[in-house]
This record gives structure tokens, sequence and C-alpha cells, in this order.
């Protein structure tokens, strides 16, 4: 059996189009390195690549688009509505075949310290990587953002896992890590008041007293003129999609807002949309691996 790892690395733009392509090129360009989509958006201003292949090669493509978007991608001139520190703001492995989770661990280490020796950008390991517990949430590892990483690494307990307590002066701080598949789902209002949105956010997120494996904020969509809740679902088993939609729908009616739409950013696992399948079809007994098509016809290879 092949070791196939997957990586879905975070850019901090997602309105140039030259460089959102210059980093598609590179990702492209590496041997054992496959990439699988690639996801913009001008409101948030932040790019989603997801790539597949060999540890090598993925560790490889990884190394090779931070080196790009600490070229072409400058801190100082960034602005947007999703929270980020650095240009490369997230490096995640995620062990898809033939490997393990602390395999993948240990590769982040790996590529985590060659950023540092190689282009002096300081990182923090976070998720299953962690060197703490209080460094398992990106949300902590982030707070703070790109400005407020001078101060933040000067602090006796943020000390980067990798680099000195400076921030690389245009890339920022990246964070890398290994995790479980996540979802990234979004769900669009009909309203242009982000206030709501952010109100939604709260009721829904783990860490308000939400839903254990849902992260959530609010944002506002300037090109639509519409409210989102953007959520990280990290465990699509514990927490689906139906039931953040679900919830999301409730909390909207208290303000008299409905649901206009949702998205998938980036590559989602069959079984988080099949199982909103069978919630909303109501249906009875289903098997993803007994009844969907794709799955028998890979047993078979």
């Amino acid at each position: 059996m092949a070791s196939v790892i997957e990586c879905i690395p975070n850019f901090s733009e997602g309105r140039d189009k030259a460089v959102i392509q210059a980093l598609r090129d590179v990702a492209g360009a590496v041997p054992g390195a496959a990439l699988l989509d690639c996801s913009s958006d001008e409101s948030h201003n932040r790019s989603v690549l997801t790539l597949a292949g060999s540890p090598k090669g993925i560790a490889e493509a990884a190394f090779r688009l931070c080196a790009a978007a600490s070229e072409k991608i400058d801190m100082t001139k960034h602005s947007g509505e999703h929270p980020r520190m650095g240009a490369t703001d997230v490096i995640p492995f995620v062990p898809l075949q033939g490997v393990s989770m602390r395999d993948c661990v240990e590769l982040s280490k790996e590529v985590a310290a060659r950023i540092w020796d190689e282009l002096r950008i300081p990182s923090f390991l976070y998720e299953e990587s962690a060197s703490s517990p209080a460094r398992k949430n990106l949300a902590d590892v982030r707070k703070g953002q790109f400005e407020g990483m001078p101060q933040k690494l000067l602090l006796p307990e943020w000390a980067p896992d990798f680099g000195g307590r400076a921030a690389h002066p245009t890339a920022g701080v990246t964070a890398v890590g290994a995790r479980f598949p996540l979802v990234a789902y979004n769900v669009n209002l009909d309203t242009p008041d982000v206030s709501v949105a952010k109100a939604i956010a709260k009721a829904i997120r783990g860490s308000s007293g939400g839903f254990r494996h849902c992260k959530a904020i609010g944002v506002m969509l300037e090109g639509r003129n519409v409210a989102q809740v953007s959520m990280n679902m990290v465990n699509f088993e514990g927490t689906p999609l139906y039931r953040a939609h679900e919830a999301i729908r409730a909390e909207a009616r208290r303000w008299g807002v409905g649901i206009i739409g949702s998205e998938i950013v980036g590559l989602a696992p069959a079984k988080a949309l099949t199982d909103c399948a069978a919630y909303y079809l109501q249906l009875e007994d289903f098997s993803y691996g007994r009844q969907v098509l794709e799955a028998r016809l890979l047993e078979m290879e």
C-alpha cells in the first residue's frame, strides 16, 4: 500500500490572480505531490490549496510553497475578513493511507525546522503536533494575528517552537501541524448585518458552549453584501455538517434571517456529504460502505 499524506496549506492572498497562479505552479511542479484543488476567496483574502502525495513529495511541496509565499505576499499590506498571522498562515498534514498520525507529526516538525533554517520564518506547532495543550487550538495560536505577533512572541509562554522571538518582517509566522480531516464549511445569510453572523457563530462554536467539534466566526462578504458564518468542522462525525446547518437555521430565525446558501472550501471526505444526504432524505439503514457505488469500486482496487 502506497503512503499518502494530504496537505492543505492556507495562504494570505485571495485577490491577486498572478500570485495565486504562481502558488499553483509551484504546487504542480513537485514530484511526488499532486495539486487536487485551489480555492480562493476575495473577502477572506485567502487561498487554500489541497495536495496529496508521498511523504517526501508533500514535505518538499509544503516548503516550496512557503518559500514562494514569503517572496510574493507582504503581510504589512494584507487585509481580509479571515484571521491570519503569516503569508503561509497554516500548513496541516493529514494521514490518508499507509501512514500514521505520528508520521505526520514528525513530518510537521521536519518542515517547520526547514522553514526556519532556510527562510527564517518562525512557526508554532499545533493540533496533534502541539508542544503543549495551550498550542493545540489554532485559534489560540493565531490570536493577535500578524499585527500582534511581535508582542506575543516576547511573552514567556509564546516562544515559537521553531525560530527566534521575532516574526519575519513581511511573511509573519506560520503554524505547522498534523490533524485529522476537517471540513471547511460556510453558511451565507440573507442579511448584510455581520453582527448577526457573529452572534450565531458564538452560539454554535465549541469554545463558547456550542458544538464541541465546530469552530466558527462571523464575517462579511463585501463583494456579495451578505454576512457569513464561516466554520471549520474538525470532526465531521462528532458534529455532522447537517447538525451545524440546522442550528444556524434555528439561530437565524431569532433575527428574522434566513440561509441563502452554503459552501465547501477545498475538498471534503465523501462520508461528510453522504451523511447529510442520509439525514435530509431520511434514509433508513443507510450504509456508506455498502450502498455508495464509488466506495464499493474502491474495494475492488
